[in-house]
């Protein structure tokens, strides 16, 4: 039998992305069929994708320290079979127990490990393989992530469409059977060892250079970008829209998903020639741009446009951070990209947690109900626009902190 190359270890980690993906992007497109049949909120979904992400931040945080201790395969094959159960769970538990939020929680949560500690190990694995174009590897990597989202939305809403939305209890099931896939593919490619102990930068220190504080800062800002749109564009695109579920699902998620994907590859393929700063400034100020077109136009289709070029916005965000932070600290290993992905879970909670707390709230404004009325609006859809209005703080401090990273690289160089 032919013996597996780091060709077979990369594609292991395109299809470790792609449950990254479903793990974060199946939810939201249940949002309606949870608010139709369980009555949830809009604060009460949020918090779900709060739990999520907050849970991967735990996770994070203690890979951090036993990832090295444990070596990668043990790691990344537990991930994978945490997912396959959360998924199989967030199918089985709402329907069998007394709370079908609780049920919904404690899936959550369960397949938040695997989609932690894939986030923890998957840059680093990928990193650790001999090659140049290091930023280019990096972003085509997550490109993957992209694609599963897309396939996750595109797929699911079809089925949804052609089975009824009585049939979601099957969709998690049968994406699970993705991850065990890969669990798998990872009993036997090549990995190479995390930076031995001896020679890697301490976290300490790493924590106490300026530098990496802005990094962190960074990551959070565009976990918090990313996804603000990205969860809440479903249900935006259908209640803040009034556009049918389908067409709302494949303009905003799917759309995004796919601009978000184009970004990532076309950096892949080309992202050698331009210069990673100035492509992560001009990806800033696109994304802010998105933001306001989505929240503040008041033709539906133009808002949609605004959500999938907020896609193409945040494409090179997270990967092009983690490049430029591990080009700056070569020996910075698994904390480096621990902490990072720590920060980039922590926006991830964050932003769609404060979307969905602005929208909630925003409905009980009369001065914003009132606006709403001369222009048509009805309160859920005063309440979304006010919800993702309020994220356009993210990626303007996207932009700050680019501008503040680049000033410090040209002071201080690489450690």
């Amino acid at each position: 039998m032919k013996q597996p190359t780091f060709r077979q270890t990369t594609l292991a980690c395109y299809l470790a992305y792609i449950t990254q993906a479903i793990v974060n992007n199946l939810l939201p497109v249940l949002f309606i069929v949870f608010q139709q049949e369980y009555q949830i909120s809009f604060s009460m979904l949020g918090s779900l994708v709060l739990l999520n992400f907050g849970f991967q931040l735990v996770v994070d945080i203690l890979a951090i320290r036993f990832v090295d201790q444990l070596g990668y395969r043990p790691c990344i094959m537990a991930a994978h079979l945490f997912a396959v159960a959360g998924l199989v769970l967030l199918g089985v538990l709402p329907g069998i127990l007394p709370s079908p939020y609780l049920g919904l929680v404690i899936a959550v949560m369960v397949y938040a490990i695997g989609g932690g500690l894939i986030e923890v190990l998957v840059s680093p694995i990928v990193d650790a393989i001999p090659g140049d174009a290091k930023a280019s590897s990096m972003s085509l990597l997550h490109s993957f992530y992209c694609w599963g989202q897309v396939a996750v939305v595109l797929v699911s809403t079809l089925a949804l469409r052609l089975l009824g939305h009585g049939a979601w209890r099957w969709l998690p099931i049968a994406w699970a059977l993705l991850p065990l896939c890969t669990f798998f593919f990872f009993t036997r490619v090549p990995l190479l060892p995390p930076v031995p102990a001896e020679t890697r930068m301490p976290l300490r220190k790493l924590l106490t250079s300026r530098m990496f504080v802005v990094a962190m800062v960074l990551m959070i800002c565009a976990g918090a970008s990313e996804q603000a749109m990205s969860q809440w564009s479903s249900l935006f695109a259908e209640k803040g829209l009034q556009v049918p579920k389908v067409v709302g699902d494949l303009l905003g998620p799917c759309l995004f998903g796919v601009m978000m994907g184009t970004g990532r590859a076309l950096y892949g393929v080309w992202g050698h020639k331009l210069d990673l700063t100035k492509s992560l400034l001009a990806c800033a100020v696109l994304c802010i741009g998105a933001y306001l077109i989505t929240s503040l136009v008041p033709h539906p289709f133009v808002a949609l446009l605004g959500c999938a070029l907020c896609g193409f916005a945040v494409s090179l965000l997270w990967p092009g951070v983690f490049s430029y932070t591990s080009a700056y600290y070569p020996l910075g290993g698994t904390a480096l990209f621990g902490t990072l992905a720590v920060c980039g879970d922590l926006g991830c909670a964050l932003g769609p947690w404060v979307t969905g707390v602005v929208s909630d709230a925003a409905q009980n404004v009369p001065s914003l109900l009132a606006l709403g009325a001369r222009l048509n609006l009805a309160a859920e859809q005063v309440g979304l626009k006010s919800g993702l209005l309020a994220a356009t703080l993210f990626p303007l401090m996207l932009l700050g902190g680019i501008a503040l990273m680049r000033l410090l690289h040209r002071r201080t160089p690489a450690q």
